[in-house]
Parts: structure tokens; sequence; C-alpha cells
């Protein structure tokens, strides 16, 4: 078999393949024995037709075409394979000459990832914001905590920003009343604007039992966008009555006995947050500094082929809603779908760009997959995803995703080897260190030092009771960068009301010991670390 590949451009190559007659005899034997179960011909029994005869039967150029179809496929994936092409579609195929005995060729043009130049990656360096946090974003989360304490009061006045009403809805098109438009006794705070356009100011100076009409566009159900007439009627007003700011809230709302004390927690928190937030700031800068130094050509097929299914998917989406693209558009503050087609197409762009540079430097620095990187990836996606890791592995198998897994979590250790080497400094030239995002329990062994400065002294004398635990084998502090951070974000801006619950919830739980791998975690990460 003779195979030579020219390049059409840095994304697209055509392989001219030509195949000896002796090579395709497993194709003529496939094809002859379907054949002979599907002709009937007098005298023989199905399947031992002779070839010639079904030859004489069908006709040798439908035999033929039927050999290329088989053969086709399976010589174009060997000659992929012994020239390494990273094929990114399908190929077009043009057979350009069959003679019968002699000689079967034909090309094929695909899409394939272009071959990049990679700069010096051994000094690269990034800046990320600082770690502050202002009083006024530790009074937000207070007053969020105010709010959730906050006791409503019924009052005998007009309803204001800010106070609770009881209301019925009534909407009508055209002068028919919409069923889905109609509800009772819903609860509404006045001033929010969530529920409908044009409710809060027909709401504002209502008293109970008194009604008014504004027209809003409806923004779900088949008459999407239409403008309806909506009759809001106020059955009650509630105002809301916050507790006071004291160490008394403090005490009831959480567990700590001062509001200095609670106050220094939430300060706490955010802090880790922001620091969490660093890491993926420092991860999104050093791929954008990384787009802007290589220049990568972006095949058009595989991008018009990625925003036709985000396309269908929104659709679907919408569909599912009962909304239209317009009041999709509206909802969503977007200027219409030019500029929403616009957006995407960039969005897409740039990922595909992305992905092209971390499959370069993953190929240059020879990064490998292996179990242990494909189980770690598992377990965090199934938490993400608030599913058990055997049920997220079935998902991958089943949805034929294992291929294009394991090229996330090879581009994932890629960055993150990479984000290692890179030198963070925040904005006042102070050095990050990555090590400050690890999970706190990944920490060094067996040293008090591991537990966060603002640990609480309750806590620390909770752990010096508790036997020792050895920490689990430490991860790349750039990799916990490299990964979503929102599991973490979420934990560390978790209600200070929250935690003695979770805390009782722990001492009462008897510990468990780490079941053995489950086989379909294992059997999804061994075929991936085959694929690999």
């Amino acid at each position: 078999m003779k195979s030579t590949i020219e390049n059409l451009g840095p994304t697209r190559v055509r392989l001219a393949i030509e195949v000896p007659w002796g090579d395709l005899d497993h194709a003529f034997g496939e094809v002859y024995k379907e054949l002979g179960r599907q002709v009937r011909v007098p005298g023989f029994r199905p399947g031992k037709v002779p070839n010639r005869i079904l030859d004489q039967r069908i006709g040798r150029p439908v035999v033929l075409e039927q050999v290329v179809q088989h053969a086709v496929p399976e010589v174009y994936s060997e000659v992929v394979r012994e020239h390494q092409v990273r094929v990114l579609s399908q190929p077009d195929v043009e057979v350009t000459r069959i003679d019968d005995g002699d000689t079967l060729a034909f090309t094929a043009e695909v899409d394939v990832a272009p071959t990049l130049e990679l700069p010096e990656l051994d000094s690269l360096a990034v800046t990320v914001d600082d770690v502050e946090v202002a009083d006024e974003e530790i009074d937000s989360q207070v007053d969020v905590m105010r709010e959730r304490f906050a006791v409503l009061t019924g009052v005998d006045r007009a309803a204001a920003d800010g106070d609770f009403v009881s209301i019925d809805l009534q909407a009508t098109l055209d002068g028919e009343v919409l069923e889905d438009g109609t509800t009772s006794g819903m609860s509404y705070e006045v001033g929010t604007g969530t529920l409908m356009e044009g409710l809060d100011e027909a709401v504002r100076g209502l008293s109970a039992d008194e009604s008014a009409t504004f027209t809003t566009a409806l923004l779900s159900g088949e008459n999407a966008g239409r403008d309806a007439e909506v009759t809001v009627t106020v059955r009650s007003v509630k105002a809301k009555d916050l507790p006071e700011l004291d160490d008394d809230f403090a005490s009831t709302a959480s567990e700590f006995d001062t509001l200095a004390e609670l106050r220094d927690d939430v300060r706490a928190r955010l802090g880790r947050v922001k620091v969490m937030q660093q890491g993926s700031q420092a991860r999104d800068k050093l791929v954008e500094h990384l787009l802007e130094v290589v220049e990568v050509p972006v095949p058009e097929n595989l991008v018009e082929r990625e925003l036709q299914w985000r396309t269908q998917a929104m659709e679907r989406e919408l569909q599912q809603a009962g909304m239209d693209w317009d009041a999709y558009f509206e909802m969503a503050g977007i200027d219409g779908r030019e500029a929403y087609d616009a957006d995407m197409r960039g969005n897409v762009e740039n990922a595909v760009r992305t992905q092209f540079v971390l499959d370069a430097i993953a190929d240059a620095r020879e990064v490998t997959v292996d179990n242990d990187d494909l189980s770690a990836q598992i377990m965090a996606q199934a938490q993400r995803n608030r599913m058990s890791p055997e049920q997220y592995a079935q998902q991958l198998q089943q949805g034929n995703g294992i291929a294009d897994f394991v090229a996330d979590v090879r581009r994932t250790k890629a960055l993150a080897q990479l984000l290692e080497q890179t030198t963070i400094t925040d904005a006042s030239g102070n050095e990050v260190d990555l090590e400050a995002l690890r999970p706190r329990t990944e920490r060094a062994e067996g040293s008090d030092e591991a537990e966060d400065a603002e640990e609480k002294p309750a806590k620390k004398a909770a752990a010096k009771k508790a036997p020792a635990k050895k920490a689990p084998a430490k991860k790349a502090a750039a990799a916990e960068a490299t990964e979503a951070t929102d599991d973490a974000a979420a934990d560390a801006e978790a209600p200070a009301e929250e935690k003695p619950k979770k805390k009782a919830a722990a001492k009462k739980a008897p510990a468990k010991k780490a079941p053995a791998k489950k086989a379909a975690v294992a059997e999804a990460t061994d075929e991936a670390t085959d694929e690999a």
C-alpha cells in the first residue's frame, strides 16, 4: 500500500492512497459472505453461492462498490495511524481509480490539528489581584445573615420597597384570561424586580385589597414576547424587621459569642475565597498569555460544527422553557441575534485555540495520563455534578466520551505543570504561593501549621482530641488551581450558622473505611488509559 500526505493549509491535509488488489482479499471475503446470505440463487443453498455466480447475478460494479465501502474506512484508519495524523473531523473521500484486479486508489481530505511553534516556557510570569477584603464585603455577608433571621410583621399601610406582600395575579391577552398567567397567594418582596417587569411600580403604594393593572411582555409559553395586561391585587402587607447587629445576634445566628468574632470569621472566609480566585485568575491569565504569543490557526469547519451543536442545544433549552430567541435576548440583555452569534463564535474560537495550545504543550513535555489522574478527575467531576463516581464513569462510557475526557485531563495536567513553573505575583509585587490553594487537609502531614491561621481554637482543640490521620497523597497545588474552585468557594462562603450543624453531624457519623474502587470507575479509567 502506498500513501502520501499533502498539506492543503495549516489545518487541512489530503491523503492519497493506493491499495494493491491483494490487500482487498479480506474486504472481498466479507462482501461475498454478506451477499451470499442475501441473494437467493436456484440450485444453491444460502451462503453457498459461488463468487463468480454472485458477480453475474448482481453485477461486478455493484460488488466492487461494496468492497470499496468496506475497505476504505479500514485503510484510511491505518494510514492515519501510520502518518500519526491528529484528525479533527470525518474525511471527505473521493475514489479516484478502480482497476479491477490491480489497484484501488482514493483521496481523503480531513481537518487536522495544527503544528504550533511554542515560545520559551521556562520564564513565564503573570500578575493577579491582591487579596483584599473590604469592610463593605463583610457588611454584605452579615446583612445576608440578618435577612435570614428577619421577622415579618403585618402592617396597615401601603406597600413599599422591602415589604413582603401576598398578591393575586391575572394576565389577559386580547381580552382572554391566560391560565398560566393566573395565580393567587404569591409572596413577593417589593423592589426586587425578580418576577416581571412593571410589577414593582404597580404594587408600590397599594394597601391590602387594592388592585392595579399594568402591561408587561410575556417571557415564556406559546405567547412569549407578546404584551399582556396583568392585574395585581394585594392581599396583605408585611414589614421586615431585621435583628439588631449585636453580640446577641452573633450568638443566635452563628457559633460565635460576639459580633467581632463573627465578622472576623466572615473576613477569613472571604479571604480564602479570594485566595482561590487568585489561582483561577493565574490560570486564566496564563492561558490568555499563551494565546497572545502563539499563533493558532483554527479550522473553520470545526468552529462551524461546534457553533451548530451549541445553537441546537440552546434551541432545545429555550423550547423546554417555552421561550423564543427574542424573549431570551431581552431577558439576558443581549443586543439581538447578531451580537449573540458574534460572542458565541469568539468563545468557540478561543476554546479551540486553547485546546490546541495545551495539546502542543502536553506533546512537547510528553505529558501522560495514568489511572490515578483519571480516577481523581472522575471523582471531582462526579462531585460537581452531584452524582456518584460510578454513575459519572458509566455516563462517560455510554456517551462515548472517554477519549474527550482523557484529552481534557491531559490538558489540565499540562496546564498545571506549566502553572507550577510560572512566577505568580499579586498587584503589590508579592509572590503568590500556590501551596495556599491546596485544600487544608492536603497540606503538610501531621503538622498543626496545616490548619489555617483563622481556624477557631475550639476546632483545634477538637482536632487534638481526635486520632491523628494521615494526609492523602499530595496533589500538585497548580493542579488544584486549574480545576474548578466553585466547591471550595461555596464552602468558604457557607453561612456561619450552618457550621455547628455540620460539626454535630460529623461527630455523630461513624468513621467509614474507604471502599475499594468500584468496577465502573476502574473500567472507565482502564479504558481511558488505553485510549491515552
